[in-house]
């Protein structure tokens, strides 16, 4: 919150108001603390004192609890005693709504949270699908050979078309830009279908977050934006790695301004052991860099872990302004633990630090914020601030109507699928396939023309023969009917020339007759 003269504070101790600088925001921070000690509502604090100071937010919410920032407080009977006990009204405490803005990714309880598969980038997405070295080098190359292409990779779909052309044409690719296994591909694809069983596919598209929509203010005040996580955070690699890809946006898009008054944006990063647990050297050595380089932007990075130790060391050094709620130390590897967390704050000779991290109620924290000089003041045992705003969720008509009231309403609904690597070479796969068809197609008409041919060539091979055949049998008929003819005539000519014979026999009996019938008659004639 913000006193009566302007001034923040978090926490009170005894009668001293301790609070983060405005200008010393950008040293990153760090909220820990067992569950149930507090963590939650410290973090709400904090959001609430930067979105006052003018400060945007961008908060993961693993509970579900943080979205009551958009409304006013009230009605706890332990934030009243607190509020009672320490006259926080009399420094200008008071109950109040705040301006936010509530992100998913997967588009449900929030304006939905995308980016394109070319912006997160092999690396990140190597971490994703849990790739090792030699699947990760050859995800780089298809990046590469998307670039080369010009093949815009937006989506999962996208990105898996491209490893099948890939993997299908490995060939031609092999000699510049090195060896491709086909195993290789199989096992980046797995992994893809994997992360998409999960969900993952839902924030890959477009239209893709522009981070400059997380640096709202309204009527003075930033907007606290609000990532809801309790679904996401279940495939830890995909949560971390995301939000590590929202860090490296903003350090890659916002100009260098070096230390301003006050942050141009702050980053809270709740369960942050998940970003760090089996993480990979070069990985780890990205995010330090982040990490260190990320306040010349102007950008406070905010860890909520359960224990100082779940930060790397070369991380964990570079977290200025930190508030410790209470550890447990019932096992050895606990107690360890305390002395640790103690280890990280400048003693304060009122107190054993170790031992009061043991003993703090809820509510209660050990608080070290950076001087006006960079340097790390003295820990102080102190009472956190109870939020000004509604300590726990909304409700879903409540959920909605903070979604319609947002300034970027209807700027990410509808999903937008434009012409990328998988309508391309969707497109291109179809136009070989229709080559294939059309040339298998000639091919076969080719074949069916030359049969064709050979069927018609056969046929009149055949009708040749059956014409020769039957100007064979025609001639042979005619030959067989001139010999019936000149046997006929043969036959006609003999019977004639019998006829012949005989009339002429018949004619000569009948001339002999005569004749003997004459000369008989002339020799009777004579006798007389």
């Amino acid at each position: 919150m913000i006193d009566n003269t302007g001034t923040p504070f978090n926490a009170i101790s005894g009668e001293k108001h301790l609070g983060i600088i405005p200008s010393m925001a950008n040293r990153h921070g760090l909220i820990a603390g067992a569950t149930g000690t507090g963590k939650t509502c410290s973090l709400q604090n904090l959001a609430e004192t930067f979105s006052a100071m003018g400060v945007p937010v961008f908060a993961t919410d693993i509970k579900g609890d943080l979205t009551g920032v958009s409304k006013a407080g009230g009605g706890n009977v332990h934030f009243e005693k607190s509020i009672a006990d320490n006259h926080l009204k009399e420094c200008g405490f008071e109950y109040k709504a705040y301006p936010v803005c509530v992100w998913d990714v997967f588009g449900k309880e929030g304006h939905p949270l995308r980016t394109t598969v070319s912006d997160m980038g092999p690396i990140l997405l190597s971490r994703i699908l849990d790739l090792n070295d030699t699947q990760s080098d050859v995800l780089n190359l298809v990046f590469r050979i998307a670039d080369d292409q010009q093949l815009l990779l937006l989506d999962l779909k996208d990105l898996r078309k491209m490893l099948e052309e890939v993997g299908n044409n490995r060939a031609q690719y092999i000699t510049a830009y090195g060896n491709i296994s086909t195993a290789t591909i199989g096992a980046i694809q797995r992994s893809l279908l994997s992360l998409e069983d999960q969900g993952g596919d839902q924030f890959f598209g477009e239209p893709a977050i522009d981070i400059f929509d997380f640096m709202q203010t309204r009527q003075g005040r930033g907007v606290i934006n609000i990532l809801a996580s309790d679904k996401i955070v279940n495939s830890p690699k995909v949560y971390t790695s995301f939000l590590l890809y929202l860090l490296s946006e903003l350090y890659e898009q916002l100009p260098e301004v070096g230390d301003l008054d006050r942050p141009k944006l702050v980053f809270f990063f709740d369960e942050a052991h998940m970003l760090f647990n089996g993480i990979g050297k070069a990985l780890l050595e990205k995010i330090e860099q982040i990490v260190r380089l990320i306040r010349s932007k102007c950008v406070g990075v905010y860890f909520c872990t359960q224990n100082p130790a779940d930060i790397p060391d070369t991380v964990l050094g570079q977290l200025g302004n930190r508030i410790q709620h209470a550890l447990r130390a019932y096992t050895p590897n606990e107690q360890k633990a305390v002395k640790v967390a103690a280890g990280s704050f400048r003693a304060n000779p009122e107190f054993d630090t170790a031992t009061v991290i043991t003993e703090m109620a809820v509510g209660e924290a050990l608080v070290s914020f950076l001087d006006a000089k960079g340097m790390p003041s003295m820990v102080e045992r102190a009472k956190v601030l109870p939020p000004e705003g509604q300590a726990g969720a909304i409700t879903e008509d409540e959920r909605q109507q903070v979604i319609r009231s947002s300034m970027v309403f209807g700027k990410y609904d509808r999903l937008i699928d434009r012409e990328s690597a998988y309508e391309i070479l969707t497109n291109k796969l179809a136009q070989e396939q229709e080559a294939r068809e059309l040339a298998l197609q000639q091919k076969e008409e080719e074949k069916l023309s030359k049969e064709e041919e050979k069927r018609q060539r056969e046929e009149e091979r055949l009708q040749a023969a059956e014409e020769r055949k039957r100007k064979a049998e025609e001639r042979e008929r005619k030959a067989e009917e001139r010999e019936r003819q000149r046997a006929k005539e043969k036959s006609l000519g003999g019977s004639l020339q019998k006829m012949v014979v005989t009339k002429a026999k018949r004619e000569l009996v009948n001339e002999a007759f005569k004749l003997g019938r004459g000369l008989l008659g002339s020799l009777l004639k004579g006798k007389k």
